[in-house]
């Protein structure tokens, strides 16, 4: 293991679950457990679950879960050894480093290193003769000094090895330079800047730390902008641009724009609550994020084909979150005669930060939006286009989870499609009940299946034998329940466990136990991927008797014994024979 056995066990005995996660989610307890909101995906109602007993979380909802350290490395987005450092740091414990341990994390302290200095080096080139272009460039869009200091912009020189040299003049190598994405190497093998001539904007995290770069070119060539590619320290799905920043406003929510210096004009302008995504659409994982600074999200995309797209997109991804989204509009503004779109930096230069305020005072809710977007596509005088409209809208309207909701937004498409509210309330329930019926056949399919209802949701961690599989989780499910019932002596191999994920845990709580350390399930998880620490949590979640446990486990011990036999005889499984045959047609012999 990277670290002493004893110091993760003492580090996770001074890291209560419960009161870690209590400091990102508000907790209620049901019962023997505690309940929340998902941080890991967006949720209205709480299915993340805390087990003080256990020591483990659980959601029910995206099938996340594990022990102390797992829980900060995906709340944190941290590798393993520095969720340890960021615990042991909350905790007050000297991390006992080892030789492995000290060199990833000297790598990745170098990459925010050079990152910095990078940054530095740009910032330093827009205050000389040099970045005389890119200066008047951002003249030319009224950015102020204060703000392009405020953002830490700078300019990117108009040379192929401008940064490259100054940086390998720092001591940094050209392979750091390449790992960072700074650098480029071409078909013969040498390197030169990515950046160049360019206004550069780098990309801070919400813990101050330089992890990438936007850019733009000053003049019309392509591309027009260009950012870091995903490194060891950067992963665009996991950032907002102007979020550090962001995250100390006083306004009530958050703007989401497309754009990095629709985020700089906004702020300038006075709204400091803007950010934006790096190149890509909103994820789940950017979600989680926001969630930290607020409950309530204004997205302010561009008006145009693209635009309404990503609007379209994110509002998907937020349905039934505890998020209050709205959704603002900008209008097109006429040139020349014709309409053209609109983003937040031209609607701030001519219209001014007044107009943009009574915009977002006015902006419209997620469901009216969607309900505008299927209105525009019909011609409402005639009655053909009506009745289309209105069995669209009705399937909008049937996915709203809350029958007052639905309700005023029922009569709201009445009176745009000009009918009866009792008429648009019968194709709405209609909608629902087909909607109802569909999700029903799904659930039953899936509960037909034994394949589907007994095997782990990642496909690396299917289970060749269910029937020994589903011996072994109990095995492990008893061991944890109650640690007295640990035979003398180990009554299984871990090469006859038939999940070597199930087989490594067993392995592992006997080890535990013969080093004399309780035996507990929080420092296991911690060893273990995300998708692993989240299948073991699960079936940790699942109920096991303590009445006759010792025959229970004796029963699920012989189970394996003798699967473990008929896979060497090279018998196949029963179960996963019947489940082949309800593949192929046979449902009713399964």
């Amino acid at each position: 293991m990277a670290f002493p056995q004893s110091f993760l066990d003492e580090l996770t005995a001074r890291s209560d679950i419960v009161d870690v996660v209590s400091g990102y989610v508000q907790l209620t307890r049901k019962g023997a457990n505690l309940f929340g909101l998902c941080p890991f995906h967006s949720e209205r109602t709480g299915s993340f679950s805390v087990s003080p007993d256990k020591q483990i979380y659980y959601c029910f909802g995206c099938k996340k879960g594990g022990g102390v350290v797992n829980f900060i490395m995906e709340e944190e987005n941290l590798p393993f050894p520095d969720a340890v450092r960021f615990l042991a740091k909350r905790a007050g414990m000297e991390v006992p480093e080892e030789e492995g341990d000290l060199e990833a994390g000297r790598r990745r302290q170098r990459l925010l290193a050079l990152n910095r200095d990078a940054a530095r080096f740009y910032y330093q080139l827009l205050q000389q003769p040099e970045g005389r272009a890119v200066q008047d460039y951002l003249d030319r869009r009224g950015i102020r000094k204060a703000t392009a200091v405020k953002f830490g912009m700078g300019a990117s020189p108009d040379a192929w090895d401008g940064l490259l040299s100054a940086m390998v003049r720092k001591g940094y190598t050209k392979s750091e330079l390449l790992t960072a994405g700074l650098a480029v190497q071409n078909r013969n093998g040498g390197l030169y800047d990515k950046f160049r001539n360019r206004l550069m904007l780098p990309v801070i995290d919400t813990r101050g730390d330089v992890v990438a770069f936007g850019s733009r070119v000053l003049d019309r060539s392509e591309p027009k902008y260009m950012n870091s590619s995903e490194t060891p320290v950067y992963s665009k799905r996991r950032v907002l641009y102007g979020l550090n920043l962001a995250k100390k406003t006083k306004r009530p929510n958050l703007i989401l724009c497309e754009g990095n210096l629709d985020i700089v004009t906004l702020h300038q302008a006075g709204f400091d609550n803007a950010v934006a995504s790096m190149g890509t659409a909103l994820t789940v994982e950017q979600t989680r994020l926001l969630s930290r600074f607020t409950k309530e999200l204004i997205l302010c995309y561009d008006n145009d084909g693209a635009g309404k797209t990503a609007t379209e997109r994110a509002l998907q991804i937020l349905n039934g979150s505890e998020f209050s989204v709205k959704v603002l509009q900008l209008p097109r503004r006429l040139v020349d005669g014709a309409y053209v779109k609109q983003d937040p930096d031209d609607f701030i230069k001519f219209q001014g930060p007044d107009a943009f305020e009574r915009l977002l005072n006015g902006s419209e809710n997620g469901v009216e939006f969607r309900m505008a977007q299927v209105a525009e596509k019909y011609d409402l005088t005639s009655d053909e286009a009506r009745v289309a409209y209105c069995e669209e809208v009705s399937r909008l309207l049937s996915s709203l989870p809350g029958a007052v909701e639905r309700e005023i937004y029922t009569t709201r498409a009445a009176e745009i499609a000009q009918i009866s509210p009792e008429a648009m309330r019968l194709e709405v329930q209609r909608a629902f009940k087909r909607r109802a019926r569909q999700e029903a056949r799904t659930e039953l399919r899936r509960d037909l299946n034994p394949a589907v209802r007994t095997q782990p949701q990642e496909r690396s961690l299917r289970y060749a034998n269910i029937r020994s599989a589903r011996a072994e989780e109990g095995i492990l499910r008893l061991l944890l329940l109650d640690d007295s019932l640990f035979p003398q002596d180990p009554p299984l191999e871990e090469s006859q466990f038939s999940s070597p994920l199930l087989g490594r845990v067993y392995a592992l709580l006997w080890q535990t136990r013969a080093e004399g350390r309780p035996v507990a399930l929080g420092p296991i998880l911690g060893t273990l991927t995300p998708e692993e620490a989240g299948h073991i949590s699960a079936l940790c979640q699942q109920p096991e008797s303590a009445q006759n446990a010792r025959q229970a486990l004796a029963d699920y011990i012989r189970i394996v014994k003798t699967e473990a036999d008929r896979r060497a005889g090279g018998d196949a499984d029963p179960l996963l024979a019947a489940t082949e045959k309800y593949k192929q047609g046979g449902k009713r012999h399964v």
